[in-house]
């Protein structure tokens, strides 16, 4: 169940928690949670997009590739500056550094000629100010930082 979607973000002071399960309708939930977030901190809306493609490119990575089986919890962390944005990721599935592990896309050929897989990391990477990854206590540990302004 979607924390998000059920109880609301646990706020303090700029930052949201949620946790939900490795269920893509979770994700969506929370992805509409966190797009509340951003209107009411007055986010541009190219953010809230920038914001709405990581956590969804990001997540469904998690969901579709990060386990074998069963049901897993996905930790997010929302921390709305005024300066910048930043979102961490929690997981314990396999372990996987975007920055290091995904597939350099052939960004050269036309979108329907290219082989699948590292597209959605290449986007983040790309809209995203700063994108940091860590392997902490069995878990994987992924850092997005997002200026607000310029």
């Amino acid at each position: 169940m979607c924390h998000a979607a059920t109880q609301g973000a646990r706020e303090l002071s700029g930052e949201y928690r949620f946790t939900i399960e490795t269920d893509p309708a979770e994700l969506e939930r929370l992805i509409d949670a966190v797009a509340e977030i951003g209107e009411k901190e007055n986010w541009s809306p190219d953010l809230v997009f920038r914001v709405h493609l990581a956590l969804e490119e990001l997540g469904l990575n998690i969901i579709n590739y990060g386990y074998d089986e069963g049901v897993h919890e996905i930790e997010f962390t929302v921390n709305s500056q005024p300066e910048e944005v930043t979102i961490e990721i929690w997981d314990d599935g396999r372990p996987f550094d975007p920055l290091q592990d995904a597939p350099e896309p052939d960004v050269s050929s036309a979108l329907e000629d290219r082989a699948v897989g590292g597209q959605g990391v290449h986007l983040v990477r790309t809209m995203m100010d700063q994108l940091r990854y860590q392997r902490e206590s069995g878990r994987n540990h992924l850092t997005l930082v997002s200026r607000r302004v310029g």
